[in-house]
């Protein structure tokens, strides 16, 4: 039997993205659910001169996989894109709705996943699979200085991404990692409702972060 020739990985993929049967099966049934969404792998969203590229873990079902937009229509964004407005890496007004005209500048967002798991919670098999579209993601980022990972498999997906051993950087809130060639790689606890709820993360906490990387890149 010829052996099955590896997929060629973009930085966005296409919107009937094929390689991974669970998440396939489970946006068919949201499309039979919800046609109205968008019910797709969910692109990047941001500036293509971007030096802050912000990896969170996969869409949200009622969020971004609704909606088209990461961090869109869920709690995450709601502390998300505020922040990223009062450190002057969003321009307009954050509306939950991909329509709103809020901007980014001088950064973006992607996903480790791109397509909704069932329970928000991708199989190891699928974030690999998946790893592809962040590591082309990463490349066509000629100004890239800086990472910003959301949560430790957001950390994990990145680094062999980049070719790094996860083994040699470990996940800590508001840690930076110099990961040689002009880049660092800066953690964050996730910023979902869970992680708010519990006081694992506030927003203070959350804003030491960003002080950290606009600091790092002398804004």
């Amino acid at each position: 039997m010829p052996k099955k020739a590896a997929p060629a990985y973009t930085p966005e993929p296409p919107l009937d993205c094929p390689l991974c049967p669970r998440l396939v099966g489970f946006l068919d049934e949201q499309r039979d659910k919800h046609p109205d969404w968008f019910n797709a792998p969910v692109p990047s969203f941001g500036d293509e001169e971007a030096e802050l590229l912000i990896v969170g873990l996969a869409p949200g079902l009622q969020g971004a996989n609704r909606t088209g937009r990461p961090f869109t229509g869920d709690y995450a964004g709601d502390l998300l894109y505020p922040t990223l407005l009062s450190f002057g890496w969003a321009e307009g007004t954050f509306k939950a709705d991909p329509n709103d005209g809020l901007k980014l500048k001088g950064a973006m967002i992607t996903n480790a996943v791109r397509c909704v798991p069932p329970q928000n919670k991708p199989t190891g098999a699928e974030t690999k699979t998946c790893r592809g579209f962040l590591e082309a993601r990463l490349g066509a980022l000629p100004k890239l200085k800086a990472i910003l990972a959301l949560g430790r498999i957001a950390h994990d997906s990145t680094l062999p991404a980049l070719g790094l051993k996860r083994t040699s950087f470990t996940f800590g809130h508001n840690a930076a990692h110099d990961l040689g060639s002009g880049l660092t790689l800066f953690d964050s606890y996730h910023c979902s409702r869970y992680n708010v709820n519990t006081r694992r993360l506030t927003e203070e906490m959350f804003h030491d972060v960003f002080r950290s990387i606009a600091a790092h890149l002398g804004r």
